[in-house]
């Protein structure tokens, strides 16, 4: 006879039938998926600590559609094993930033078929995903988006069951990196969004990282080796070879009618491409550019013809065929290719020949890319001084960029600094500091005099500096605008010298057209500084838009200011002047005397005004004090911005 089970029997039973129903030896896995509770650790729910993972290399891998990707677009994950054919039940993955606080990021696609479960780990939703079956497969399938909202590396982490007692947690896949990407086409396809409800958890490492102090020093990258003996070596920024610390670098190998390009990024860039192209005068424009780019988990080769107005690499006009991908790949964000170039290349028209002919390299990279072209080159760029004959093996340094950096430092101090305070003098201070005067004029006239010279002379030796440096015409909106600038300042002063009396008929008309001509100039000046923001030669961050705007929105305030006090001045003058005339009126005994009593009076009441200061002049000097402080400050920062551009690569070396 058998006994009746027990409460104790009962629980017993029941905790067997749980710890089967988990993970169960015969290969399958918790029938609806992990749970949620295991988001930060990857943990089979039944290994509770008394199983632990394998320490073997896993013979699971993850592998990614592409090695880059652009901000919410997607790409396919693959779960396999390897040899290919081995199956596994269980499996749990993330997608988690590469660098801390290893966030999970991204959000998973659902399968059309249903064998794909969703999960809502650190309060986002479909951030994770886990099998929804327990059988036996060879290989999942996963869509997975990237955040519109990241820029960086993200590195998938899958947790893969093959058994019960079988399981490897964290497996890595190779990172991919996550870039802005500018299409003009049609929309990608992309997943319902993912709403960024927060968290609190503590942030998760990956198992497959290894904190920095652990890490063995990283030996020299080798492609510096030979450098300057055996190759040609050239990157930015200038002086990086010698360091070995590129952030882009290129290095031209000759061996007869061999030519070798290998080209390289920098670690930590987020670079989406890096290029070198062969330049005849190391500016921008009409150069053969050869590409290396990732996509779809490969890095391919494009070769283009550049245009600098606009900016443009175009694919099309230049033979694919001309040059040969030996070597490529991408390991910890940092993009690499070894190519191979015919010896000579003809481009519309235009012949390249690497035999016979002297380059300037021209390297770059941007973290940006366009359909069917690069993107910008914010990352940086840099042409070699000199022209080379590419067999030639010999150091290379950087562009010099002075001739450049002054053109820009002069035509700031010049339309943002002393015409600014040129025009001010003129227009509000000829009732200040009367009867004081400097070499012979009056503090106003001797003060927008001096301004307005130094403006002529900054404006005239910035046009000759970048005509030294372009040696030709390039026409776009900054030159055009710039040119109609420099031609109303250069007549400006020529003017003045023919300008009438203060009695002549004429001396309206002059001051009509004097004011005219200045005011123009000086609304065009800043006008050519905006539209030099986007020049790719300039190197300019785009907020600098904002800082121009500032400068815009103050000058404008106290010309306001300034005008409602002229305002306040004339209503005082004119009823001081009333005040006089009633005075006199009543004060003459004989009519016939009126006339001259009125007249004396007034010239009077004239020569007091002419002796002393208008109304409010110390509100006028104390705000001309303000303005001068605030307007000194922001030609230092735009001048700062133009001599160290591309002023984010200054700031990360600092």
């Amino acid at each position: 006879m058998t006994r009746p089970l027990t409460m104790r029997s009962w629980l017993a039973l029941a905790t067997a039938l749980l710890v089967v129903a988990t993970w169960p030896d015969s290969g399958q896995s918790l029938p609806q998926g992990a749970p949620e509770t295991v988001c930060d650790t990857l943990l089979p729910y039944h290994s509770g600590g008394s199983v632990l993972p394998q320490n073997s290399v896993s013979p699971f891998k993850v592998e990614t559609s592409s090695s880059t990707l652009g901000q919410g677009q997607t790409l396919r994950v693959d779960l396999t094993g390897v040899p290919a054919g081995l199956s596994f039940g269980g499996y749990m993955i993330q997608a988690r930033n590469r660098n801390p606080p290893h966030q999970i990021v991204g959000q998973f696609g659902p399968a059309r078929d249903g064998t794909i479960k969703l999960m809502n780990c650190e309060n986002s939703v479909n951030n994770s995903a886990t099998h929804s079956n327990a059988g036996p497969k060879q290989q999942v399938l996963l869509e997975w988006q990237s955040p519109v909202d990241f820029l960086g590396q993200v590195v998938f982490n899958a947790t893969i069951a093959q058994s019960y007692n079988e399981f490897w947690v964290g497996v890595p896949s190779q990172p991919v990196q996550i870039v802005r990407r500018d299409v003009s086409g049609p929309s990608l396809p992309t997943l319902a969004p993912t709403p960024n409800l927060g968290t609190t958890r503590a942030p998760y490492v990956p198992p497959s990282y290894v904190a920095p102090n652990n890490v063995a020093a990283v030996t020299a990258d080798p492609i510096y080796n030979g450098c300057g003996q055996s190759k040609n070596c050239f990157g930015f920024p200038d002086g990086c070879v010698a360091s070995k610390s590129c952030t882009s670098i290129t290095v031209v190998t000759v061996r007869g009618d061999v030519y070798e390009f290998e080209i390289q990024s920098g670690k930590g860039t987020n670079a989406a491409y890096v290029a070198v192209g062969l330049s005849d005068d190391a500016k921008m424009g009409e150069d053969l550019t050869t590409e290396c780019v990732p996509e779809n988990g490969r890095v391919n080769l494009y070769s283009s013809l550049t245009s600098a107005s606009p900016y443009a690499a175009v694919r099309s006009d230049v033979n694919q065929n001309s040059a040969r991908l030996l070597d490529a790949s991408i390991v910890d964000g940092v993009i690499y290719c070894r190519v191979q170039r015919d010896v000579v290349t003809n481009v519309k028209g235009r012949t390249f020949d690497l035999r016979n002919g002297k380059y300037h390299l021209l390297v770059a990279s941007g973290s940006s890319l366009k359909e069917n072209s690069v993107g910008y080159h914010d990352i940086g760029r840099l042409p070699s001084a000199q022209s080379i004959n590419l067999a030639e093996v010999q150091d290379l340094g950087g562009s010099s960029k002075l001739l450049v950096q002054l053109h820009g430092a002069f035509m700031i101090a010049a339309w943002i600094g002393t015409t600014s305070l040129g025009i001010i003098f003129a227009r509000y201070f000829k009732q200040t500091w009367v009867g004081s005067q400097s070499c012979g004029k009056d503090q106003w006239f001797a003060w927008h005099r001096l301004l307005m010279v130094t403006t002529w002379s900054l404006t005239v030796a910035a046009y000759v500096l970048i005509w030294v440096e372009l040696k030709r015409a390039v026409w776009h909106a900054h030159s055009i605008i710039g040119l109609i600038t420099v031609i109303l300042c250069f007549i400006q002063p020529i003017g003045a010298l023919f300008r009438p009396g203060p009695n002549d008929k004429k001396r309206p008309y002059f001051n009509w057209g004097h004011w005219l001509g200045g005011n123009l100039a000086h609304i065009l000046g800043i006008v050519t500084i905006f539209f030099s923001v986007k020049l790719p030669k300039a190197e300019l961050p785009e907020w600098m838009d904002w800082i121009l705007v500032s400068f815009v929105v103050v000058h404008v305030l106290v010309h306001l200011i300034f005008s409602i006090g002229l305002c306040l001045n004339h209503w005082q003058v004119t009823g001081m002047a009333s005040e006089r005339h009633l005075s006199q009126r009543a004060n003459t005994f004989q009519m016939g005397d009126i006339s001259h009593h009125q007249q004396h009076g007034m010239r009077n009441g004239m020569s007091m005004e002419r002796k002393m200061d208008a109304p409010y002049a110390a509100m006028r000097k104390g705000l001309l004090g303000v303005y001068s402080v605030v307007l000194f400050l922001f030609v230092v920062v735009l001048i700062l911005l133009v001599v160290l551009a591309p002023i984010e690569q200054f700031l990360g070396k600092s």
